[in-house]
């Protein structure tokens, strides 16, 4: 890897926070540029983070006053689309899991991992922008076998045409707008009109979202771990 993976870290205990900046500490590829005990210290230190120091990735605990962990990250979302989120906490849950995958958010970790689940999540979402765990490969496949589930997670009045499915698996496989207009003998343009309404049908929030959506839908295989 060429440069640091910039990680911020957000969680309400300090012990937790001292104890994950250390266990990431030893890492020559990993440094942790901020840390914050809740959402509003972390979102003032942003706006005054330049783009040099601007995180790679939060880490985000999800039970933090005044402000929660998912309050914050769906400002967070508004705000920095670019910023990739790993959510930190001690309820594993399908719930959480499917609130996350509305979010548009990177990965979802217990508090009780062992630093190379650290290492690997962190890691993965930074070159790949998003990361399953085989606990969280287990429950995407529910939500599969799930429509109840399905329509709650992204519902839709209009299904996806055979062109933006045809382009969702191109985002899927990382193609930037130029390629996939070359891959689809279409322009540029037509390609982004194709992602915003994409993006506008399925309600997502980001590229990580029409991942997650193309997984749920079968329209991209989930490679497991």
């Amino acid at each position: 890897m060429n440069s640091q993976i910039k990680i911020a870290l957000i969680d309400d205990e300090q012990l937790i926070l001292e104890g994950v900046k250390m266990l990431l500490s030893s890492e020559p590829n990993i440094s942790v540029g901020s840390t914050s005990t809740n959402g509003p210290d972390f979102l003032e230190t942003l706006e005054k983070t330049s783009e040099e120091d601007f995180p790679d990735i939060a880490l985000v605990d999800v039970q933090m006053q005044p402000m929660n962990g998912f309050e914050l990250v769906e400002i967070l979302k508004e705000k920095y689309p670019n910023l990739k989120i790993i959510i930190l906490s001690s309820h594993y849950k399908t719930t959480i899991l499917g609130y996350m995958v509305k979010l548009g958010v990177s990965a979802f970790l217990p508090k009780n991992s062992n630093r190379n689940a650290f290492i690997e999540a962190i890691t993965m979402v930074y070159k790949n922008g998003i990361f399953f765990t085989p606990e969280d490969h287990q429950m995407i496949f529910s939500y599969m076998n799930s429509p109840t589930k399905k329509r709650t997670l992204f519902e839709m009045d209009d299904e996806l045409s055979d062109r933006e499915k045809d382009v969702v698996r191109l985002i899927c496989q990382e193609c930037t707008n130029n390629e996939i207009a070359e891959k689809l003998f279409i322009s540029p343009r037509t390609v982004e009109s194709h992602r915003q309404r994409i993006v506008e049908k399925i309600g997502a929030k980001n590229t990580v979202g029409i991942v997650i959506y193309a997984i749920i839908n079968n329209i991209h295989p989930l490679e497991r771990i």
